[in-house]
């Protein structure tokens, strides 16, 4: 997506890794940040079985690497994005909240766990009890992100649109296995509003999830497939479960309502809409990438005037 929109040319940025402890403290003492989201990681649970040191050592350490700078600066709010699969998940119809038990069975879920264990500890040791309280920490549990500009490899979204292109059936490994699906700019959405609600207040210093409303039924990957396949208007897929033999979680589901109810956050799209919003983007980009760029700019506004036509608190919120 970055090199799609050509970003380079547009914002300021470094490439680095967030393991290099050196390079990130000459950037933060050039930069002096008072606002940091943290979205580095190692985020594909596949990806974590054939490289599990890889996963660990970022996704825990390079997370403790930015506390660490932290600590030291002038940096008022930190929002750190984890994972849904941060739960020791019991694949049951429970939906789990934020006091739930931490673990994962995969070294992707477990660094998940283990990031967010790492924050409390440095909130607790470091943060909290510090007289100003001037560093306001939390972090968010997101869903399954689907959206455009998404192209990693084991992602279900990605997997489908390089089959249509290559008219090739899709491949699915989980087709009866159910996720918290949600639109990439929901995360978005509640990480900016739980920014300013913590820049404000530091009661709002803990963990949130951020998923889709529970009332939205929980979809499984083959009825989201479908959904798919009939936006894009051609397709189909086979099941290749029995292939597979690396463990991946058959259910998953999230509970927002501490959001819902104290960040005053809410979702903007259902299942339905954010599959068609999705599918629409990766036409567009087959069909016309050079324009995909102020296309993506009309997603972000389409989706902000649905937001604020349904009148939802948190599109007021302010510093």
């Amino acid at each position: 997506m970055f090199k799609i929109l050509n970003l380079e040319h547009k914002i300021h940025h470094y490439f680095g890794d967030i393991n290099d402890l050196e390079q990130l403290k000459k950037i933060f003492s050039k930069h002096r940040p008072e606002i940091v989201f943290h979205l580095a990681a190692q985020s594909l649970v596949r990806l974590s079985y054939q490289t599990p040191l890889t996963t660990l050592q970022t996704n825990i350490m390079g997370t403790a690497n930015l506390l660490e700078i932290i600590k030291d600066t002038n940096v008022k709010t930190c929002i750190i994005m984890t994972s849904d699969k941060c739960y020791r998940n019991s694949e049951s119809l429970h939906a789990y909240v934020e006091a739930d038990p931490l673990g994962g069975a995969d070294p992707y879920s477990a660094s998940k766990g283990a990031t967010e264990i790492i924050v409390t500890s440095y909130r607790q040791s470091f943060f909290d009890n510090s007289i100003s309280q001037k560093t306001r920490i939390a972090t968010v549990r997101s869903g399954n992100v689907i959206g455009g500009g998404d192209w990693a490899l084991d992602r279900l979204i990605p997997d489908c649109t390089r089959s249509f292109s290559n008219n090739e059936p899709i491949n699915l490994r989980n087709p009866t296995a159910i996720r918290p699906f949600q639109y990439v700019l929901e995360p978005i959405s509640g990480m900016l509003c739980l920014t300013i609600k913590i820049w404000n207040d530091n009661v709002f210093s803990e963990s949130w999830n951020i998923g889709p409303l529970l009332s939205d039924t929980p979809s499984n990957v083959k009825e989201v497939v479908d959904k798919v396949i009939k936006y894009w208007g051609d397709g189909s897929w086979k099941d290749i479960s029995e292939k597979i033999s690396l463990h991946e979680s058959k259910l998953l589901m999230l509970n927002p309502q501490k959001a819902l109810d104290k960040l005053d956050w809410h979702p903007v799209f259902n299942l339905e809409e954010s599959i068609k919003e999705t599918i629409i983007w990766y036409k567009k980009f087959y069909e016309q990438e050079n324009d995909i760029l102020e296309f993506s700019k009309n997603c972000i506004s389409s989706y902000t005037k649905k937001a604020l036509d349904l009148g939802l608190k948190w599109t007021h919120a302010k510093f």
